[in-house]
C-alpha cells in the first residue's frame, strides 16, 4: 500500500454497489472516511454544517469539497448541509439518500466537536451542554435516522445495514479539564454497545472507531507548539498517525469483512492506551 493525499491507496473495493452516509464529511476524519469508502466504491452522502474544508486543517487538497473531490476521481457523492443536533434535520438526510442512492448501507457518525480545556469549575453550564448535545446527542440522532431506514431494508449478505460511530480515547481514560468531551465520547461508547445488542436482531451491526491524537483543524494549536507536539510524540509507543488511519478501521467495521462484529469500540491511538 502507498499513501496518498487522500489516504491510504488499496487494491479492494469492498463498498461496490453501496451507499453511506458520513457526517461531518468537510474537514478532518470525516473527509478521510469519506474519501476512502468513496476509494472502495461507495456512494457517498457528504453531511455536514459547511461544504468546505476547515482553513486550518491538514489536508493537501483544502481548495476543493470532499463531494467534488470524490466526482473528481470518479466516485458518486451528493453534499447535505445538516445540523447534526437537530433529528429531523438527519431524518432528511436519510430520506435524501435513498431518493438518489436507493439505500443507507453504512452509516459513520463522525460530526463532533472539541469547543476548548476547562476545569470542572470554570467551564460554564452552557460549554457543557453545547459538547453533550453535539458529541453524544448528535451521534444518538444519527443512529436514530439510520436505524429507521435500515430496519426497513432488505438485508445484503448477512447485514441490513451497520454504523460506525467516532468515539474517542478520551472515553476511557481520565484527562484533567475535558470533563464534558470525555463524558460525552464515553457515552458515545456505551450507547455503541447498547445499540449493538438492540440491532443484532435486525442483522444491523454498531462498532465505534475511539481515535487517539490525529493532525486536524481541532488539534491545529497543538501541532503548532513545538514543546506539546513532542509531549504529544512521547505518548506514543507508535509515531503519530494520519486521519487516514482512521478512515481505514472505519473501512473495515463497515465492510462485510465485519460482519460478525458488533458493539465493540476499536482504538487507533498509536498504542496510548496500551501503556
Amino acid at each position: 500500500m502507498t499513501q496518498t493525499s487522500t489516504g491510504w491507496a488499496t487494491p479492494v473495493a469492498r463498498y461496490l454497489n453501496k451507499v453511506a452516509v458520513v457526517t461531518g464529511s468537510s474537514s478532518g476524519h470525516g473527509r478521510a472516511i469519506a474519501l476512502r469508502l468513496a476509494g472502495e466504491g461507495a456512494s457517498i452522502v457528504c453531511v455536514d454544517l459547511r461544504k468546505n474544508a476547515l482553513p486550518n486543517g491538514f489536508e493537501d487538497d483544502l481548495e476543493v469539497d470532499t463531494d467534488d473531490l470524490i466526482e473528481k476521481n470518479g466516485g458518486r457523492a451528493l453534499y447535505v448541509q445538516a445540523d447534526i443536533t437537530d433529528p429531523n434535520a438527519l431524518d432528511a438526510v436519510a430520506d435524501q439518500a435513498v431518493e438518489v442512492f436507493g439505500s443507507i448501507d453504512v452509516w459513520v457518525n463522525n460530526a463532533g466537536a472539541f469547543l476548548g480545556s476547562a476545569s470542572a469549575v470554570e467551564e460554564s453550564h452552557e460549554q457543557f451542554t453545547r459538547t453533550v448535545d453535539i458529541n453524544l446527542t448528535g451521534t444518538w440522532n444519527g443512529c436514530k435516522s439510520a436505524l429507521r431506514v435500515m430496519k426497513g431494508q432488505a438485508s445484503s449478505g448477512r447485514a441490513r445495514g451497520r454504523i460506525v460511530n467516532i468515539g474517542s480515547i478520551a472515553g476511557d481514560i481520565g484527562q484533567a479539564d475535558v470533563a464534558s468531551y470525555s463524558a460525552a465520547k464515553g457515552a458515545v461508547h456505551n450507547l455503541t454497545r447498547a445499540l449493538a445488542i438492540e440491532a443484532a436482531p435486525d442483522l444491523i451491526n454498531v462498532n465505534a472507531v475511539a481515535p487517539g491524537y490525529f493532525p486536524t483543524a481541532i488539534n491545529r494549536a497543538l501541532w503548532d507548539d513545538l514543546e506539546a507536539l513532542k509531549k504529544l510524540e512521547d505518548l506514543h509507543p507508535l509515531p503519530i498517525g494520519v486521519p487516514a488511519d482512521v478512515a481505514a478501521a472505519v473501512a473495515f467495521l463497515g465492510s462485510d469483512d465485519a460482519a460478525f462484529v458488533t458493539g465493540v469500540i476499536l482504538p487507533v491511538d498509536g498504542g496510548v492506551l496500551a501503556k
